[in-house]
């Protein structure tokens, strides 16, 4: 029998209170913090591994911390999420992103179908589609082959598979698996389209409309300005559009779109990169087998998350270290660090995946929570991100607590050596430094140069940014989300918070406004 208690109910929670706080500085020092190193380390899928040995964690706490998943029931939860029981209490929807990518339970139907032969039947679509793109077979109105995808959505339709594309593009490159360039347009600021309509050439494009509803109005206010660039260009628009939405939206058997690809409500946006939302894009740039690569590393790590054991089960684990750098330690705020050019965007990504679902301040029956909830997220890549705000995560007044991505080795193979090593050897130093800074820093008596240290961080280490070890990386983290939303009681796969905005601007569209919001339309010319 599953309980859904607020965190402050749970008698293992409370207990985390009264257990000594690790001092870091001592803990990752001399050859205690070598045996941590070594110790504090745990297996992911596709050949990663999660190190925390610079969490200010000890074996006590990290007990205490399996009890706490224990009663909190984290794995009973995720099993009726996986089953298809209704979790996402605020839409009263199943939560089922977790089957495009693979079969973790029961088989699940739903609307009259089962839903993971829906997902495979849309992939199965969506190969089919990217192959005759690919040969030749679909072409521009003049017989000519596409040589470039774009994207139109935003949100969920946008930074995922943004993030993804940018991940592996150079992978796909030097593997000679590289089939069209991508391009997105998200904003409904008209300066995105035009620069991305003016960096390609239209009448060699496809694109791909991601609306699940067929109605967002961002989405469909750039799908106008691209059909109006190919009117102009003398093009047909019908032959170059292809829809992603809902069967039931609007768009879903339009002559306006060379062919649909359907998605449901049980698949929130900011899940759905392993969905045909992902699924369109990724195919048609890297070509299907690449996705299927990706799909399968998804699916490596939900079965890791599968695991009854919190120490192998890494999603679980760093969800439960979490929530205690957040509750019980009072930090605010997570950096998440990749020292990996090819995830520049990723931090974006997981900025949505975890503020929108877990920024919650009621318990997922709607009654107000007495305990803070989820981290504000930001990051950038290293080292960029060394010489812009690390300053504050140094010698600031808060304690930022960090997490660190990093390769052994670069996507592209190429590399030169300049004082005596690697420009790759230089980054994964540069990401070693920076651990052990943090942890340990550095006493001067000059207090402008002192480093108090104790400020705690993790690493995900990998071989190489591969599909599958971009699927792996991806599917932790969302777990990691998922667990979180558990402890906390939230109902972490709906957005509430991001509709006010959006009624009013139409409020303000339509000039029905009054008092400080008609001063502001008015300020703004609208």
């Amino acid at each position: 029998m599953i309980t859904w208690n607020n965190l402050d109910t749970l008698a293992s929670y409370k207990e985390l209170f009264n257990l000594d706080k690790v001092n870091l500085k001592e803990a990752m020092s001399g050859e205690n913090g070598a045996e941590r190193v070594k110790n504090y380390s745990i297996p992911m899928a596709e050949g990663l591994s999660y190190n925390f040995a610079a969490k200010q964690v000890d074996d006590k706490i990290l007990e205490a911390l399996k009890k706490l998943a224990e009663e909190a029931q984290l794995t009973e939860k995720f099993e009726a999420l996986y089953n298809g029981e209704v979790i996402n209490t605020g839409e009263k929807r199943r939560v089922l992103h977790h089957l495009t990518r693979g079969q973790l339970g029961n088989a699940v139907e739903a609307d009259g179908t089962d839903k993971r032969a829906f997902y495979t039947e849309q992939q199965r679509k969506i190969a089919e589609f990217a192959g005759k793109v690919h040969a030749g077979e679909i072409t521009n109105g003049a017989g000519e082959k596409f040589t470039t995808v774009v994207q139109i959505g935003i949100g969920g339709s946008d930074l995922g598979p943004r993030a993804m594309y940018l991940a592996l593009e150079n992978w796909a490159k030097k593997n000679g698996l590289f089939k069209m360039e991508a391009k997105f347009i998200s904003n409904v600021d008209p300066d995105d389209a035009a620069a991305v309509l003016a960096s390609i050439d239209v009448a060699h494009s496809v694109f791909i409309l991601v609306s699940k509803s067929g109605t967002t109005l961002e989405t469909l206010t750039n799908e106008s300005f691209v059909k109006d660039a190919l009117v102009n260009a003398g093009l047909n628009p019908s032959k170059h559009m292809v829809a992603v939405t809902s069967e039931t939206s609007p768009l879903a058997k339009s002559d306006d779109y060379l062919a649909a690809f359907f998605m449901d409500d049980y698949i929130g946006g900011r899940y759905s990169s392993t969905s045909a939302v992902g699924g369109a894009v990724l195919s048609l740039a890297f070509g299907p087998e690449v996705f299927a690569q990706f799909l399968d590393g998804a699916a490596a790590a939900d079965k890791t998350a599968v695991n009854k054991d919190v120490w192998q089960n890494p999603a679980m684990l760093d969800a439960l270290i979490g929530v205690y750098e957040r509750n019980v330690l009072g930090y605010p705020s997570t950096a998440v660090l990749p020292y990996s050019q090819a995830l520049s965007r990723f931090p974006a990504h997981l900025q949505q995946l975890d503020m929108e679902s877990n920024g919650k301040s009621v318990n997922r029956f709607g009654e107000p929570v007495e305990y803070v909830t989820g981290p504000l997220i930001f990051g950038e890549p290293g080292t960029n991100g060394q010489h812009s705000f690390y300053q504050l995560l140094h010698q600031g007044t808060d304690i930022v607590p960090l997490q660190f991505i990093g390769f052994r080795k670069n996507q592209m193979d190429t590399d030169v050596v300049i004082q005596g090593s690697t420009s790759q050897q230089k980054l994964c130093a540069n990401v070693a430094a920076q651990i052990m800074a943090f942890a340990c820093g550095k006493e001067d008596e000059n207090r402008n140069k002192n480093f108090e240290g104790g400020r705690p961080s993790s690493i995900i280490i990998g071989g190489q940014l591969t599909p599958g070890a971009m699927g792996a990386l991806l599917a932790h983290f969302e777990n990691k989300v998922m667990f979180q939303g558990f402890l906390w009681n939230l109902n972490s796969f709906d957005q509430e918070g991001v509709q006010l905005g959006k009624v009013l601007a139409k409020r303000v569209l339509a000039h029905e406004t009054e008092g400080a919001l008609k001063v502001f339309s008015d300020f703004l010319d609208i």
